[in-house]
């Protein structure tokens, strides 16, 4: 039986091994310029953390 940090390790080491090769075969950046065309909302409307600290003061 897993114990619950032996799970979350393999499943971070698996997530790790494929983020590595994304990025050496270049698919991360096809997948994050996906995201970037298929965003619902535009920049300008998402909030930024500056935008919280003016309107703070």
């Amino acid at each position: 039986m897993n114990t619950p940090w032996k799970r979350i390790l393999q499943k971070t080491a698996g997530w790790l091994a494929i983020e590595v090769v994304m990025n050496l075969t270049g698919l991360d950046t096809l997948a994050d310029f996906g995201e970037f065309l298929f965003d619902l909302r535009p920049a300008a409307l998402q909030s930024q953390p500056s935008d919280l600290i003016t309107t703070l003061h």
